[in-house]
């Protein structure tokens, strides 16, 4: 009786699927009082994780390697880093302010040729200005006064009134060159003389051969003897912005005079010239 009774007693705390453990859904109460639950779902879900972790950490591993692959590149094209980078455009930057002082030398070089080829041609011109005309005879270029075809004669000078321009200190080379010097004048008669062969207009300018190069205000001719009085422009010369050579001038004004038409200016002005030469013999 007892024997049956606890078997009843079992079964009741059991239930009636005691014998099925393979039950998720249900506990397991053992007669010694411990309790446990299914442990398959767990370990499955365990699994699932590490497999998922073991392919992140792989993915995390491949996209390193391919960093690094990528940086290994740079490197030998040059670009690895800032720093690089800076110094190249460094060396870049270098090398264009070489170049462009080599090319700034190389045009100080063009200009100064180009300045003494215009000179050269200015003395060309110049010359090609005094040859008589095929209309002009060999009786012709020799003058009864002596002087050569283009130059004007007056008592025992000869005077050449240019066209073309050049600064004083080329103008008296090239009168030098034809024999003579820049226009000494002395009287008022000369100073009239050749102030009449001058052509009229706005502001026709010729250097004649005084300057005050040696000291400001002590004014020379050409030929070395001090300047005494001069047919000066009231006011004038007045050394505005540095001018140590003297010229004459004829306008369109009709009441300007000759004994008044010196002025003074830069001696690297380009302007006409007047040259002067000793009559001789022959032309």
């Amino acid at each position: 009786m007892s024997t049956s009774t606890e078997g009843m007693h079992t079964q009741l705390l059991d239930g009636p699927d005691s014998n099925d453990h393979d039950d998720c859904n249900s506990s397991e109460v053992r007669y010694s009082g411990q309790r446990s639950f299914c442990q398959e779902p767990f370990k499955v879900a365990t699994a699932c994780l590490a497999a998922i972790c073991l392919i992140l950490l792989m993915i995390l591993v491949a996209t390193s390697i391919h960093s690094k692959g990528s940086f290994a590149a740079q490197d030998s094209a040059g670009q690895d880093s800032p720093s690089s980078s800076a110094e190249a455009q460094m060396q870049k930057a270098c090398a264009n302010v070489t170049d462009m002082t080599a090319e700034l030398q190389k045009l100080k070089k063009e200009k100064k040729e180009l300045e003494e080829e215009r000179s050269q041609l200015r003395f060309k011109i110049a010359e090609l200005e005094a040859i008589p005309t095929p209309r002009t005879s060999p009786a012709q270029v020799t003058a009864k006064n002596s002087c050569p075809a283009g130059w004007e004669h007056f008592k025992s000078s000869c005077y050449f009134i240019s066209v073309y321009s050049m600064s004083w200190l080329e103008s008296q080379s090239y009168c030098k060159k034809k024999g003579g010097h820049l226009a000494i004048i002395h009287t008022a008669e000369e100073q009239s003389f050749i102030w009449n062969l001058l052509p009229r207009g706005h502001w026709n300018a010729y250097w004649i051969g005084v300057s005050d190069k040696k000291a400001e205000g002590d004014w020379y001719w050409v030929d070395g003897t001090k300047l005494v009085g001069g047919f000066w422009e009231e006011g004038e010369p007045n050394n505005h912005i540095d001018e140590d050579c003297g010229y004459m001038v004829k306008t369109e004004v009709l009441s300007r005079v000759a004994t008044k038409s010196w002025y003074d200016a830069p001696c690297f002005m380009p302007w006409p010239w007047i040259c002067e030469k000793e009559v001789t013999g022959s032309s």
